[in-house]
C-alpha cells in the first residue's frame, strides 16, 4: 500500500497533466466573475494573492477587481524551507521582483491577509488540496486560523479524494473557471 507521501507524489504528476493545455487566461476571467458575483468580503478585507506561474489559473483579474473594488490585495513573499509564508501590500502599479521557484512578489508594506487565495493542483469536495509539496500554505493556514481560505484553481483539477496528512490545511471554498465550490466535510 502507498503511503500519503507516495500517493501525493503520484497524484501531482496526474494533476499536472490534467492541467496541461487548458487556457488559463479566459479560465482565470470566469473564476474572476464567478467570485466578484457569490464571494462577499466585507469592507477593507485584505485580501493574499499570489501572481500566477506556469500553466495555474490566472488571477490577475481578480487581483484588479478585488483592489478596484477597495479591498487590500497582498502578495506571498516566500520565505527559507520550513517558515510560512509572508505578505506584502502590492497595487497595480508596483513593479513585482523574482523570488524563490519563480513566483514574484512585491516590495509593499508587510500585511497580515484576512481572507487567502490559494494556489493548488488537485482538490477534492471536502476541501482538501494538493499543493507543490513545499507545505509553504499548511504553514501559513496554520498560522492564520478563522480566515477565509479560497482554492483557485480550473475545475478540471478537482479529483475525488485528494491524499491528506494530519498537517494539511482544507479550504472553505474552491473557486474555479466553472464556479464555485462550496466544501464541507
Amino acid at each position: 500500500m502507498l503511503s500519503p507521501s507516495d500517493m501525493k507524489r503520484t497524484e501531482r504528476a496526474a494533476a499536472k497533466e490534467r492541467r496541461q493545455g487548458l487556457d488559463p487566461v479566459s479560465a482565470g476571467q470566469r473564476l474572476t466573475a464567478h467570485v466578484m458575483r457569490e464571494l462577499h468580503f466585507a469592507a477593507g478585507t485584505a485580501v493574499a494573492g499570489y501572481w500566477p506561474i506556469g500553466d495555474e489559473i490566472d488571477i490577475r483579474p481578480l487581483l484588479y477587481a478585488l483592489y478596484h473594488r477597495g479591498h487590500p490585495v497582498l502578495l506571498p513573499v516566500t520565505p527559507a524551507r520550513g517558515e510560512p509564508l509572508a505578505f506584502r501590500r502590492w497595487q497595480p502599479e508596483d513593479r513585482l521582483v523574482q523570488d524563490r521557484f519563480g513566483t514574484m512578489r512585491p516590495t509593499g508594506a508587510p500585511g497580515i491577509p484576512d481572507s487567502l487565495l490559494v494556489p493548488l493542483l488537485a482538490f477534492d469536495s471536502r476541501g482538501c488540496r494538493l499543493g507543490y509539496g513545499g507545505g509553504y500554505y499548511d504553514r501559513t493556514l496554520a498560522g492564520l486560523p478563522g480566515r477565509m481560505r479560497i482554492g483557485c484553481a480550473f475545475a478540471a483539477q478537482q479529483v475525488d479524494a485528494v491524499p491528506v496528512d494530519p498537517y494539511d490545511m482544507p479550504l472553505d471554498v474552491v473557486a474555479t473557471d466553472q464556479g464555485i465550490v462550496r466544501c464541507g466535510a
